[in-house]
C-alpha cells in the first residue's frame, strides 16, 4: 500500500454577498373572500406534502433501512483513549497554525486538504461517515494514508449533533472545513432522501453546534458549481442568478448557501461556500466521468460520450485536486473570525462565496482523447443524447473574484493532471503494469 499511496505525499501546499430576495408573499395576500372549496383545496394539497415529507425524510437518529445509510447508533466513540487520538491530532505544531475539523475527510477533496493541512503544522480532525455511496475500501485506502501523516477520523454520521459537540468539547477548533456532502448528480433520482440528509439537514447540525462553541469557529464548505443550473451566460460568475437548478444535487447546494447566509447573519458565524467546478486527480472519486471512462477504456468496455442538442459539445471545466487545495487552504487562511458567541451575534461577520475552476473548459470528446494517449488503448465510443438527468451541458468558471481575493491561480491543465492520475490509478489497481505515457 506504500507504494500506492505515496503518490498523495507530492501535493504541494500552499466578499461575495447574498441577496435576500424579498417573499412573493408581500404582494399576493389571501383574500378572506376566497371560496371555501378553493381553501379546503389548498389545505388538503399542503396536508398531502407535509405527509410526503414526513415519511421520506430520513430520522434524526435513522434504523438501517437504507444500506448506504448507517444508523448513527452504529458508531463507536468516546473514551479517554479516543478523547487523547481527538487532542493529538488536532494538535497545531506550528507558530501561527489552526486547529481544523474537517467533515469528509475520507472523500477525495477532504483526504487532499487534510494531508496539506498535516504537512504545513495545523492540527487536523477528520470526521466520515464511511458509507457506500462508492466502494468504502477507497475511502479505508485514503483513511490508513492520513493516518500516516497523523490524521486521526472519527467515523461519525454530521447529522449526530451529539458527536459533534462531543468533538468541540474536547477540542476548541479554530475553523471548520465542511466538505462532507452526499454528492452526484444522476443519484439523486434513486436517492433523494440521502442528499436532503446530508447536504441539508447534515449542513444545519454542523451549524447548529458551530453557533453554540465558545469561540465560535470559522467555517468554510464545499458547494458546487451546480448552482449555476439553467444559467446560459459563460463564464458563470459568482453575481450570476442561481435560481434554476437542474438537479436536486444542485438544489441541496443552493439551499446550503441560503442556510449560510440566516446563519451568518442571525448568528455571526464567519461563512465562505466555494464552488468546485468538475474536481479530478488521484484518490477521485469512482463515480466521475474521467475515472470510469479510465476503467472502462481499460476493460475494453464502451463508454457513453454525452452530446447536446443539434450535436452540441458537452464541455467541463476540469479543475485539479492540487489547485482545488490551495484554494480551500486559502479561503481558510483569509476567513475572518466569527462575531458570535454562546449562539448570540455580537456584530457582522464575514459572507463569502467563490468560484474554483480551472476556466478551461475543455470537450468531454477531448478529455477520451488524452486518456487513450495514455492509457495506450483505443476507446469504444457510444455517442448518445445528454439524459435528462440533471447534468448541464457545459462548465465554465470565472475566477477573477478568487484571483483578487484568495489569490488563487490554477496551474494544471488537464493533460498534465491526467498523466498524474493515470500513473496513480494505474498503481493502485493494476499493481502499474502499463505506464502512462
Amino acid at each position: 500500500m506504500s507504494k500506492q499511496m505515496s503518490h498523495l505525499d507530492n501535493i504541494s501546499s500552499t466578499s461575495g454577498k447574498f441577496k435576500m430576495e424579498k417573499s412573493a408573499y408581500s404582494h399576493n395576500r389571501p383574500r378572506w373572500h376566497s371560496s371555501i372549496a378553493k381553501l379546503s383545496f389548498w389545505s388538503f394539497i399542503f396536508l398531502v406534502v407535509i405527509l410526503i415529507f414526513f415519511f421520506r425524510s430520513p430520522p434524526s437518529n435513522p434504523l438501517p433501512q437504507d444500506p448506504s445509510r448507517r444508523s448513527l447508533r452504529n458508531y463507536n466513540w468516546g473514551g479517554p483513549a479516543w478523547e487523547k487520538q481527538v487532542r493529538s491530532s488536532a494538535r497545531v505544531r506550528s507558530g501561527n497554525g489552526i486547529s481544523v475539523l474537517v467533515t469528509g475527510a475520507a472523500g477525495f477533496v477532504g483526504t487532499h486538504v487534510s494531508a496539506a493541512l498535516k504537512r504545513r503544522g495545523d492540527g487536523v480532525l477528520g470526521l466520515d461517515s464511511f458509507n457506500d455511496y462508492y466502494d468504502p475500501s477507497l475511502k479505508r485506502a485514503r483513511q490508513a494514508l492520513l493516518e500516516r501523516t497523523g490524521v486521526f477520523i472519527v467515523e461519525g454520521d454530521i447529522n449526530d449533533s451529539v458527536l459533534l459537540k462531543k468533538l468541540f468539547e474536547v477540542v476548541p477548533f479554530t475553523h471548520v472545513m465542511h466538505l462532507a456532502a452526499q454528492a452526484g448528480v444522476r443519484y439523486a433520482m434513486e436517492n433523494p432522501g440521502s442528499y436532503v440528509h446530508s447536504n441539508i439537514a447534515g449542513l444545519v447540525s454542523l451549524l447548529e453546534v458551530c453557533k453554540s462553541a465558545n469561540p465560535q469557529p470559522a467555517i468554510v464548505w464545499a458547494s458546487s458549481s451546480s448552482v449555476y443550473g439553467l444559467n446560459s451566460k459563460v463564464p458563470f460568475s459568482e453575481r450570476d442568478r442561481t435560481d434554476q437548478p437542474a438537479s436536486l444535487y444542485a438544489a441541496t447546494k443552493k439551499a446550503g448557501e441560503e442556510i449560510a447566509h440566516t446563519y451568518n447573519h442571525i448568528y455571526g458565524l464567519s461563512l465562505t461556500g466555494l464552488r468546485f467546478f468538475t474536481v479530478y486527480g488521484p484518490w477521485g472519486r469512482p463515480d466521475m466521468a474521467y475515472f470510469f471512462f479510465t476503467r472502462d477504456i481499460l476493460k475494453g468496455k464502451s463508454i457513453p460520450i454525452f452530446e447536446g442538442a443539434n450535436h452540441g459539445t458537452v464541455a467541463r471545466d476540469f479543475t485539479y485536486i492540487d489547485d482545488i487545495v490551495k484554494g480551500c487552504l486559502a479561503a481558510l487562511d483569509t476567513a475572518e473570525k466569527s462575531t458570535g458567541s454562546g449562539g448570540k451575534k455580537r456584530g457582522p461577520a464575514q459572507l463569502r462565496v467563490y468560484n474554483l475552476g480551472n476556466t478551461s473548459p475543455v470537450p468531454v470528446t477531448e478529455l477520451v482523447n488524452i486518456l487513450e494517449r495514455l492509457l495506450k488503448v483505443k476507446a469504444k465510443r457510444n455517442i448518445m443524447k445528454l439524459p435528462r438527468n440533471g447534468d448541464v451541458q457545459f462548465t465554465h468558471a470565472n475566477i477573477s473574484l478568487a484571483q483578487r481575493e484568495l489569490g488563487y491561480k490554477p496551474t494544471t491543465d488537464l493533460q498534465t493532471g491526467l498523466k498524474k492520475f493515470v500513473r496513480w490509478y494505474l498503481g493502485y489497481y493494476s499493481g502499474g503494469k502499463t505506464a502512462a505515457g
